[in-house]
């Protein structure tokens, strides 16, 4: 397993080794007949030593540290249930949405710890985390989370407030007299 992992200086000499074969391939009059070939990455799970998969998801200002290993579908959130901490379903089908999307509903526990803004944004940085987490247990689950977008860490932060106004943009109200 670890001869399969491939580390950044490995990519480095392949593609140093690539544009060095280009340049000779440039040189040659008979271009048409090399084939350049293309570095694929392969993405190699990555589990610790229980067995679980672990992620960091942020939202907002709220992050996630989340472990996902292999059960029945128990989501523990700060030491209390999904549904204690998170009691308003939308914010619990957030939360599942990675599952549903890679089809693995109820086949793996959680376990995340959040700090930070509001439940709006924790939800949101459980589900970064446990997407990414997937990916780290399932590299085959990749594609199909990314192309829901769940990967992208989402960079909307609340704008902060300037001077010489009552808000970030709000301005006092204005009196003639």
């Amino acid at each position: 397993m670890a001869e399969d992992k491939k580390t950044l200086e490995d990519l480095k000499e392949v593609t140093a080794e690539a544009v060095i074969a280009k340049a000779v391939v440039a040189e040659t009059t008979d271009a048409e007949d090399v084939v350049a070939d293309t570095v694929t990455i392969e993405y190699v799970q990555k589990l610790d030593a229980q067995g679980r998969a672990y992620a960091t998801g942020k939202r907002k200002d709220a992050v996630a540290r989340v472990w996902i290993k292999p059960g029945k579908g128990v989501i523990t959130v700060n030491g209390r249930e999904e549904a204690v901490y998170f009691a308003r379903p939308t914010l619990r089908m957030v939360i599942g949405q990675a599952f549903e999307v890679a089809g693995r509903v109820g086949q793996y526990d959680v376990v995340a710890t959040v700090a930070g803004g509001g439940l709006s944004g924790q939800a949101g940085a459980v589900r970064h985390g446990i997407s990414k987490a997937l990916t780290y247990f399932e590299p085959d689950l990749r594609p199909a989370i990314k192309a829901a977008g769940f990967l992208t860490r989402d960079a909307r932060v609340v704008e902060r407030k300037k001077y010489g106004r009552a808000k970030a943009r709000r301005s006092f109200q204005f009196s003639k007299r």
